[in-house]
């Protein structure tokens, strides 16, 4: 307990914090880095809970998971992407965005095409119809970010954004 106390000074912990660490500090671990845990499993912890929490708000809608809504959002975004770099964008492997982009392709909001110069390599573009769908999708989406990070100041936001950013170029993500 001595050690939940040291990291807990000020009594932010939450719950779920605490259960981890009581039970963690139990491992035959020399060196437990009770910050990293937190940050870690505090990120995954938001990630979820935006991910439910715009799939049931916002996209089911317009019948789209969170993959199929990052993959249209990065068309949106540039019109065209390679296969291979959409797969890296959205965080899935490339046999994940043929499938997504199969049902993108069957509610016409999107299009492959092979590159002219080298067959191996395919695309995948926004139709009109998916560009009208994200015009209209978007601002609800929007909404939903600004929600969730409402009870943190402008300053906290900034903060927050730079430190993740530096996560982010870290590990390369």
């Amino acid at each position: 307990m001595i050690l939940i106390h040291s990291f807990n000074e000020n009594g932010e912990l939450l719950p779920e914090e605490i259960d981890t660490i009581n039970q963690l500090t139990k491992l035959p671990i020399d060196s437990l880095h009770l910050d990293a845990i937190s940050v870690v499993t505090n990120i995954y912890r938001v990630a979820q809970g935006l991910r439910n929490k715009m799939e049931q708000e916002v996209l089911s809608e317009y019948g789209l998971s969170w993959t199929a809504f990052s993959m249209l959002y990065d068309l949106w975004i540039w019109e065209s992407i390679e296969t291979k770099k959409l797969a890296e964008s959205a965080g899935v492997s490339k046999a994940t965005v043929s499938n997504i982009t199969k049902t993108l392709e069957r509610k016409e909001l999107c299009y492959r095409r092979i590159d002219n110069r080298d067959r191996r390599i395919t695309y995948v573009a926004l139709t009109e119809k998916g560009k009208q769908v994200m015009e209209a999708l978007y601002p609800q989406f929007h909404k939903g970010e600004v929600e969730i990070v409402s009870g943190l100041s402008k300053d906290e936001q900034k903060s927050m954004s730079n430190l993740l950013r530096k996560v982010i170029r870290n590990n390369h993500f």
